[in-house]
């Protein structure tokens, strides 16, 4: 799984742009969107889970993606990825391909995720072998993401010697150390305990507002998908599709705080009328 994440800037399906000469080209780059998704199919054993999905996603938001269980938050993403192929479609990101993107990704399970043969500070650095950085900017971008995240712990300890919560932050900061330009967190907060959650969550958008990167987010907790988004994206159940998007403008740094203010509440409430009306269907 480790080995995934590794490879998502160098090994990808390449999907073609759309010709220069489309008349209707604009209709792939809306204003201000990074992600582009078009036609999207994907086909389980003759179940049709996404079937000519399209999808747009704004720049340098942090966009959440919340619905029912079973209709594919998680396939979305990696398919978006470039980790899971599908069977139809296009996905560009400012009009290139996944392969010419520099992705970061952040899975669920980090045990499966950091390399255990490896010290924390040297998991962190082992993606930038292949940016051919010099060191100096090696060294620079590690000790950028260690003083941003105000990290505490020895990193020179191994993974096992670790806490989970530690685990996920040495796998937050690898995914963020190549300066991705779109980000991919597949309920990384999900296997921790709350108080580890509510320290990533402060420190991860605090770090995803300076570097300003476009950010996907698929969550099973209704306040954080609300709290973290600049946009909360509500699925159907499959064949999936858009139930509706909703915003969520509150200033940052966001706070336990945030959560009992009216724009909050009234955000989740509107957001959780949409999830149960399709949970209903």
């Amino acid at each position: 799984m480790a080995s995934t994440v590794l490879k998502l800037a160098t090994r990808r399906e390449a999907h073609s742009a759309p010709p220069a000469e489309d008349p209707n080209r604009h209709m792939w780059f809306p204003p201000g969107t990074h992600i582009t998704v078009r036609g999207l199919t994907k086909t389980f054993d003759d179940v049709v889970l996404y079937q000519g999905f399209d999808l747009d996603i704004p720049k340098s938001k942090i966009v959440s993606v919340f619905g029912p269980n079973g209709c594919g938050k998680s396939t979305l993403i990696n398919m978006i990825s470039g980790i899971m192929p599908y069977d139809a479609g296009q996905i560009l990101f400012d009009g290139k391909t996944a392969r010419e993107t520099r992705i970061g990704y952040v899975f669920q399970n980090y045990r499966e995720a950091v390399f255990p043969w490896l010290r924390a500070i040297d998991n962190i650095r082992y993606p930038l072998q292949f940016l051919k950085l010099g060191k100096a900017e090696c060294d620079r971008r590690v000790e950028q993401l260690l003083s941003s995240f105000d990290v505490k712990i020895d990193l020179n300890r191994y993974p096992y010697q670790l806490s989970g919560g530690q685990q996920q932050l040495v796998s937050i900061m690898r995914a963020l150390v190549v300066d991705p330009e779109v980000l991919f967190l597949d309920e990384p907060f999900s296997a921790l305990d709350y108080e580890m959650t509510l320290f990533l969550r402060s420190k991860l958008q605090k770090v995803l507002t300076e570097m300003q990167v476009t950010t996907v987010l698929v969550s099973h907790d209704l306040d954080e998908a609300v709290e973290l988004a600049d946009e909360i994206l509500l699925l159907t159940k499959k064949p999936t599709n858009i139930a509706g998007r909703l915003e969520f403008n509150a200033l940052r740094p966001r706070t336990a705080e945030t959560t009992i203010t009216p724009e909050f509440i009234d955000v989740k409430t509107r957001t959780l009328e949409i999830f149960q009306r399709e949970v209903r269907k």
